[in-house]
């Protein structure tokens, strides 16, 4: 059985060290979930890629929120207000 390893490095972080578009996040968590559907995965790469998928929802939802609360910031003419 041919092992499946998991990156273990900062889930958020690209490897030119900026910091992961949501879009490149959510095709990660895809990739992991098609990694664990694989029935040749070990469980501790299962758990490894689980515990980056849980990392990456965290990121992916507080990155929403910052997003949403630009968002209300808007004023009627569009235009961002300072909190």
């Amino acid at each position: 059985m041919e092992e499946n390893n998991v990156q273990t490095v900062d889930a958020t972080q690209r490897d030119d060290g900026g910091e992961l578009s949501l879009e490149e996040a959510f095709s990660r968590m895809d990739e992991l979930l098609n990694q664990m559907s694989d029935k040749d995965v070990s469980l501790d790469d299962s758990f490894a890629a689980y515990a980056e998928g849980v990392r990456l929802l965290k990121y992916c939802n507080s990155r929403l929120d910052r997003v949403e609360k630009q968002m209300m910031k808007l004023n009627e003419e569009g235009v961002l207000d300072e909190l």
